[in-house]
């Protein structure tokens, strides 16, 4: 094809749109209603805008962006990312500017792009999860949500995780109310008792739930005889926890079946992410796939509507927890 041919005037989004199948997406995740169920998992597209490169923001439900604390974050020691044969294990350590200096400077160019935007913050105290709250009270409206990330493993006291305990992961889901927008707590594979901190969660005014962190993981190096990663332990991601995930959807919708659920842990294809909707997920979150493929979200997100066309199924709404029986 000429490079002058008269298709190359036709945007790329435009076509994309225009093969999506005549599929209802929408879905429902407590007072918010999104366009599809397709979202970035925090912490693996930075802030958002960085993806512009490779994919239209605003076509994805939502648009999450990397954990914030209160103050700016200089984060672990490399190495910090280790590749494994079925994803990666990673101590980034939660580094980022703080909460001021994202709302100055990087939030700007990913509303400009269109998204749907949910903060994520995170604190070693319920204090700075609320200090950091109310910084967010200040963002514009194109921030839809609040993440609360009480289950991050990436850090130097791991037995403090907030998301282990329901008491803990009610306090810091209470102060962040300060934030003055739907509030969805992201929780932890790494504890038995998943099922009750969701519904502490819940009952703390979370809208929605997200299910799950990383899970803790070690490289050593067999030349050096020590750890790998720079800060010794890290997390997993990425397929090799996918089963693990779909497992931890599926007892929190059985437990919890009236508060939506977003899954996350592994998903590469519309398939995977099937799965999550079917064990009881209301939405997705698409994460170490985007390092392999940026362009990961909205290829999952064509190939569900594409699934759902191929099976008859009208609405995606008709998948969610449909494994239960």
């Amino acid at each position: 094809m000429s490079a002058d041919h008269p298709l190359t005037t036709t945007s790329e989004a435009t076509l994309r749109m225009a093969r999506l199948p005549a599929v209802d997406l929408t879905t429902h995740l407590g007072s918010l209603s999104l366009d599809n169920p397709v979202m970035t998992a925090s912490g693996t597209a930075g802030y958002g805008h960085e993806l512009a490169n490779h994919l239209d923001p605003s076509e994805l439900g939502a648009v999450v962006v990397k954990s914030l604390h209160v103050e700016p974050w200089v984060g672990n020691p490399g190495p910090r990312v280790h590749a494994t044969p079925s994803g990666m294990v990673n101590s980034v350590g939660l580094q980022g500017p703080g909460v001021e200096a994202w709302l100055e400077h990087d939030l700007p160019g990913l509303i400009a792009t269109g998204a749907r935007v949910v903060a994520s913050i995170w604190g070693r105290t319920v204090d700075e999860f609320a200090r950091a709250a109310i910084l967010l009270a200040e963002a514009p409206p194109e921030v839809i949500a609040l993440e609360v990330n009480a289950s991050c493993p990436n850090l130097e006291d791991r037995r403090a995780l907030f998301a282990h305990s329901t008491s803990a992961t009610t306090e810091v889901v209470e102060a962040s109310a300060a934030a003055c927008r739907p509030r969805w707590a992201k929780l932890s594979l790494n504890t038995p008792n998943l099922p009750d901190v969701a519904a502490a969660a819940a009952a703390a005014g979370a809208e929605a739930v997200t299910v799950a962190n990383t899970v803790l993981a070690m490289v050593v190096d067999v030349e050096a005889r020590r750890p790998l990663l720079g800060a010794g332990r890290g997390g997993l991601s990425g397929p090799a926890i996918r089963p693990a995930a779909v497992r931890a959807v599926y007892d929190t919708y059985e437990v919890l079946s009236d508060v939506p659920i977003i899954g996350v842990g592994g998903i590469a294809s519309a398939q995977d992410a099937v799965q999550f909707l079917m064990a009881g997920a209301t939405a997705v979150q698409i994460g170490t796939a985007t390092f392999a493929d940026p362009r990961a979200p909205v290829r999952i997100l064509r190939d569900i509507g594409r699934w759902c066309d191929r099976r008859g199924v009208d609405r995606i709404a008709e998948l969610i927890g449909v494994a239960h029986g």
